[in-house]
């Protein structure tokens, strides 16, 4: 469908239908939303504070922690506005530019978070295989360095995402699926030929979610490796311990990648209230999960965290 004056037509604004099924009662959605931002903002401005301030944790394992934390509410920051005004104000529109916006931070923000866990998985190869080189291979101006570069990387490649959008004709209604504005979403409503936009998403997902994950496994395949040449079974789980966290921050991030995909994949006549919870867990969980699981499982962060809540009390 084409305007008046030859362009493609958009709608001024479009409908976010936030979670089907669930259009009355919605206060008990909007608490647990609100919980998960909480915990989310809190959390991870708290590891930051802590790495920040804390000379203790001035370390590459932590300088990569503290790239996942602001990443992490990179992530938050972009679904807050219109998931709050959906469910605590029951304001369901969004602009049509704002909402390629939307989109295009949120998968930016969601393909960052995977080249970070790399470089992470990276720190923990060091650390492991080559112990002794470990503070001359990760270096401060390395690691300042591999931040833009996993920005940059992200940014360039999801770039053309939404001038792919803008270019198409939307004739196919104006409601969304979720709270929140995705790439897969707006082409369930767009007409006109959309081969170019799955065939160029299908080239980002493998050349970031699929390549990341290749290097990860890898990385855990050459740590399993060294970790069973140790001939001491107590240093063996020391080594696979401080591995323990980023593991878990792995599997919170790309299980629901998968969960999702074998969804869409095999399960086609799923109810639409299925992919959107999916969706929400993939973008929700992580962000919850990191700074509870690094929190939990790292020492040196709970020793942060105790020596902060003692001076606050003195």
């Amino acid at each position: 469908m084409w305007g008046l004056n030859g362009t493609p037509f958009q709608p001024a604004t479009l409908q976010l239908a936030g979670i089907p099924g669930i259009q009355t009662d919605v206060a008990w959605v909007a608490l647990i939303f609100c919980i998960l931002y909480l915990i989310s903002i809190v959390g991870n401005l708290s590891i930051l504070t802590l790495v920040f301030w804390e000379p203790a944790l001035h370390q590459p394992v932590y300088y990569f922690l503290s790239m996942l934390s602001l990443n992490d509410l990179g992530v938050s920051l972009s679904t807050l506005p219109t998931v709050l005004a959906t469910f605590c104000f029951n304001y369901h529109h969004v602009g049509f530019d704002a909402c390629l916006v939307q989109m295009f931070f949120i998968h930016t923000f969601s393909f960052m978070e995977s080249g970070i866990l790399l470089a992470m998985s990276f720190d923990r190869f060091v650390a492991i295989c080559n112990p002794l080189r470990y503070a001359t291979v990760l270096t401060n101006s390395r690691i300042l360095a591999m931040g833009p570069g996993i920005l940059t990387k992200s940014f360039t490649i999801l770039f053309p995402f939404p001038f792919l959008v803008k270019r198409l004709p939307f004739c196919k209604g104006n409601v969304l699926h979720h709270s929140y504005c995705l790439h897969p979403d707006l082409m369930k409503v767009a007409c006109g030929d959309i081969h170019v936009n799955n065939i160029y998403g299908l080239f980002v997902v493998i050349f970031t979610y699929g390549v990341d994950s290749t290097f990860i496994l890898l990385s855990y395949a050459l740590i399993l490796r060294a970790v069973l040449a140790i001939a001491s079974q107590e240093q063996r789980l020391k080594a696979l311990n401080t591995c323990l966290s980023h593991i878990c921050a792995v599997l919170a991030f790309y299980v629901p990648i998968i969960a999702v995909s074998m969804i869409h994949r095999f399960w086609k006549s799923a109810p639409p209230v299925v992919h959107v919870v999916m969706s929400n867990v993939y973008l929700f969980v992580p962000p919850v999960l990191n700074p509870i699981i690094y929190s939990v499982k790292t020492k040196e962060i709970r020793k942060g965290i105790l020596k902060i809540f003692h001076k606050s009390q003195a």
